[in-house]
C-alpha cells in the first residue's frame, strides 16, 4: 500500500521537474515549482503515516513547514512577475538576460 502512495506522490514531482526544466514562461514555472512542494509533501505525510505514532507528528509538521516558506515564495515570486511584466510587457524567461536594476539613482555620478 505504501508503495501506491509514493508513487502517487512521485507522478507530480516527475511531471514538476519536466515542466520546470521545459518551461519558457515564468508563472508556469512557479506553478511547476508549486506542485513539486506539494508532492514533497504528500511523500512525507506518506512515509509518516506508515512509521510509528511519533514519526507520524514528524512528518505532518514537516509538511505544515514547507507550506508556509512555499505561499511566501509563490506571492514574492508573483510580484517579481508583474513587476518584469510591466517594465518588459512579457513573462518569458528567454527575454530576460539581465537582473540590472535600472533606476535614475542608480547611474553613476547622480549623487
Amino acid at each position: 500500500m505504501i508503495e501506491r502512495a509514493l508513487v502517487l506522490g512521485a507522478f507530480p514531482f516527475r511531471t514538476g521537474i519536466y515542466g520546470l526544466i521545459t518551461s519558457r514562461d515564468i508563472v508556469r514555472a512557479l506553478m511547476r515549482l508549486e506542485l513539486i512542494l506539494n508532492a514533497v509533501n504528500v511523500n512525507s505525510v506518506t512515509s509518516s503515516n506508515y512509521s510509528g505514532a511519533q514519526q507520524r507528528i514528524k512528518g505532518e509538521i514537516f509538511a505544515i513547514f514547507v507550506i508556509a516558506p512555499a505561499s511566501a515564495e509563490a506571492a514574492i515570486g508573483l510580484a517579481i512577475v508583474l513587476a518584469m511584466y510591466r517594465n518588459a510587457r512579457s513573462t518569458r524567461t528567454d527575454k530576460f538576460n539581465s537582473l540590472r536594476w535600472r533606476h535614475k539613482c542608480m547611474r553613476v555620478g547622480a549623487w
